[in-house]
């Protein structure tokens, strides 16, 4: 019997993990996932499949962040394309995982108007975010993926992780931002949207920057 996604039925805030998937599964499930706009995020490894459902909170989080990191990105004239959450995977690699938010910001241009990402053959992005609020990140599947800069934000303080040498290690400056305290500045901004609502935070944040 073949799994399908529609089978799985995954409660808000809860994880399922399953098994014995290959390849093959895990792919045919992406694409019906596509197909029925899912907001199941996912995590594949070495055969076994977690799927997540996130919480409203989780989402409140995951976009404001968002907002405010193409905010910065713009004030710098810096090109860039966000992907939110799409699935980042290699089939060599046999890893696949759905971040929260990713950028490509170093790399735009190499992916530049490409309608799939594969990771094969593509770079990965060079900024991967995951609110993990009801969950934890996957650093393996992150590490072998090689994305460069992981951010972890567990709904008060902001962990940024730079990969060296294949693993992941902590660090107090960001590689995409290294002149910004993003530790500070973005559980900031993101409780000043909570408190005086999304616009407010969002310009407040923009006036920070050029000034």
């Amino acid at each position: 019997m073949q799994l399908t996604l529609s089978q799985i039925v995954v409660p808000p805030g809860h994880q399922v993990l399953l098994k014995d998937i290959d390849w093959q599964t895990l792919e045919n499930i992406l694409e019906e996932s596509n197909q029925i706009g899912s907001h199941s995020r996912i995590s594949y490894s070495q055969g076994w499949l977690e799927l997540m459902s996130p919480l409203a909170v989780h989402e409140d989080d995951k976009t404001i962040i968002g907002n405010l990191i193409e905010v910065l990105l713009e004030e710098l004239d810096i090109e860039f394309r966000a992907l939110g959450s799409t699935t980042l995977k290699s089939s060599k690699a046999k890893k696949a995982v759905a971040p929260d938010e990713c950028f490509y910001i170093q790399h735009e241009a190499q992916i530049r108007g490409k309608s799939r990402i594969d990771l094969n053959i593509d770079p990965p992005p060079d900024l991967a975010i995951e609110i993990d609020i009801t969950h934890r990140s996957h650093f393996d599947n992150y590490e072998k993926l090689g994305v460069p800069e992981l951010w972890r934000y567990n709904g008060e303080d902001l962990k940024i992780f730079v990969l060296v040498d294949g693993c992941y290690q902590l660090s107090d400056k960001s590689r995409q931002f290294p002149d910004f305290d993003m530790q500070q500045m973005i559980p900031h901004y993101l409780e000043k949207s909570k408190v005086e609502g999304r616009n407010k935070a969002i310009k407040a944040f923009r006036q920070k920057i050029i000034c």
